[in-house]
């Protein structure tokens, strides 16, 4: 199961089918992001497609020495601008696919403008999800609750874009839900009605032990979206953030235009592929390496690599290692800029902290820590806000609790009353992680009375493929959990996904979103922080 391969296959196939010649690629805001994540642009040039635009776009020319691929979502808009598209088309054919289940009315609305038949083909390829790595994909929601049930809309678009990935990976999978969240059940009973409704796509082949379709709430695990991960895919989420894969470096100190927007894909950036699972040291130590590797061909000129610093002096000393190793040059910036950040933020202290309010139970050295933590200028309110959440988390009902004087101290440091009573309302129940519960589940121990199947079938054998859903975001945390599952468990396969992929910047915007709070952000929450 490779959600990544599978959307990539859609848009390989898409680009085939309109045969050769020059070709433009139509697409929504959407499916650009699903698009952009698994193909760089260079990479469709090379197959014929010399123009990408929106189909919402109002000052296209007319190219009718161009073919058009449309891949859009099945939205009542998108099928719309597509009617007056076809009512005045600017290119010669159209190719056009969904990225989901389309309507027959639609079809034949479609059909019907279609006067001048230049319409060669409609079809469904279902990549209606943004496909993060191989096991891990995201819908890019945020928001999705408000207290404990669905946000208006968003259990339409959750239920579409899960059904979706069960789709592109053929997999028609048995449905266990969270029994604590009724927005997990209703979840599940959604995508059941459509999996029964529309049996017929599923093209799977059926297996003696069928798929499971494990659908969590991110109330089960509070604590984790909080804690500073150390592996470099996690910290430059935390950090910098990740768009669809793309860093905004345009504010670091001294940036080069070149490197104002960097794209970090582990399909075409073999470092990164080798590394984004490898922890903060290990990473500096490989790029050294690879320097150091370089510097071995230029007699003249060597110079010790003994920090992050040395490494970014030489790149910029070296105009023709740059040209050369671009790749490397912009890993060393990325490295760099996360470096500066964990000294002045002081994250190896906080984070030290943090790992000590979720796996000890040392009330007294940790209610020290956090106060001191708060004290200093240094931690940003963002930190501050975090270690004040996970403190109440572990020790809120604890008989000595001095979660009333943090509250306090984070007054002092001026940190909005918004953020305050976040730390009140966020959820305090706090279950196994995703990493406990899905090794009970491939052991064939996970409780069906907190884990019920919907409808009267159970399975009996340990499950083989499973797809993994939580409402209210995953983390690269928990996509590192399941690689390493993954890679443990011969014959399993699993998928994770999310409503969204959260750092805590967006774990903090989706509790006050759940909570009825404004969406404004703390100040010094970090200058790259942004959703996924």
């Amino acid at each position: 199961m490779n959600v990544t391969l599978a959307v990539k296959q859609y848009v390989t196939k898409m680009i085939e089918n309109s045969g050769p010649g020059m070709k433009v690629l139509l697409m929504d805001r959407e499916t650009t992001s699903i698009v952009s994540v698994v193909y760089t642009q260079s990479e469709i040039l090379q197959k014929e497609v010399y123009l990408f635009e929106r189909i919402d776009s109002k000052n296209r020319d007319n190219m009718k020495h161009l073919k058009a691929i449309c891949f859009l979502r099945p939205t009542k808009e998108n099928v719309e601008q597509l009617i007056q598209e076809l009512r005045r088309p600017k290119y010669s054919v159209y190719f056009i696919y969904f990225s989901n289940v389309i309507s027959k009315s639609e079809i034949k609305a479609l059909a019907e403008a279609d006067e001048q038949e230049v319409v060669a083909e409609v079809q469904e390829f279902y990549g209606d999800f943004i496909a993060v790595n191989p096991h891990l994909f995201s819908l890019n929601l945020q928001g999705v609750a408000r207290g404990r049930s669905w946000e208006s809309s968003m259990l339409s678009r959750c239920t579409h874009g899960l059904t979706s990935v069960l789709l592109a990976l053929k997999k028609c999978p048995m449905i266990r839900y969270q029994l604590s969240s009724d927005m997990a059940k209703r979840l599940g009973e959604s995508v059941k009605q459509i999996i029964t409704k529309e049996y017929e796509l599923f093209d799977f082949r059926k297996t003696e032990v069928p798929p499971v379709l494990l659908i969590l709430d991110r109330s089960d695990d509070a604590i984790t979206p909080l804690l500073n991960q150390w592996t470099y895919q996690a910290m430059v989420h935390e950090l910098l953030g990740l768009n669809n894969n793309r860093i905004d470096l345009s504010r670091v100190p001294g940036i080069s235009k070149d490197l104002r927007e960097v794209v970090l894909s582990a399909d075409n950036d073999e470092f990164y592929a080798n590394n984004l699972y490898l922890n903060f040291g290990e990473i500096g130590t490989n790029i050294k390496n690879l320097m150091e590797d370089f510097q071995k061909k230029k007699p003249k000129g060597q110079q010790k690599l003994e920090s992050i610093s040395d490494m970014k002096a030489f790149v910029e000393n070296y105009p023709q290692f740059k040209k050369m190793s671009g790749t490397v040059s912009k890993h060393v910036t990325v490295v760099g800029e996360l470096s500066r950040l964990v000294s002045e933020r002081r994250l190896m202290e906080v984070s030290e902290v943090e790992q000590e309010l979720a796996c000890q139970n040392d009330h007294s050295s940790a209610q020290q820590k956090v106060r001191r933590l708060l004290q200093n200028p240094r931690v940003t309110e963002l930190d501050a806000v975090r270690l004040v959440m996970l403190y109440a988390l572990r020790y809120e009902r604890h008989s000595s609790s001095i979660l009333p004087a943090l509250m306090d101290e984070l007054s002092k440091r001026g940190v909005s009353e918004r953020h305050r009573r976040g730390v009140e309302n966020v959820y305090t129940q706090h279950q196994p992680l995703l990493n406990d519960t899905l090794d009970q589940l491939i052991k064939g121990r996970l409780k069906d009375s907190q884990f019920p199947y919907l409808g009267a079938s159970s399975l009996r054998d340990r499950p083989q493929d499973i797809i993994v859903f939580i409402i209210g975001g995953a983390t690269f945390e928990e996509a590192l959990s399941v690689y390493n599952l993954n890679r443990s468990s011969p014959g399993v396969r699993i998928v994770l996904g999310g409503s969204s992929i959260h750092n805590t910047n967006s774990f903090l915007e989706e509790v006050m979103s759940a909570t009825g709070h404004s969406s404004d952000r703390p100040a010094g929450t970090g200058r790259h922080s942004n959703r996924n």
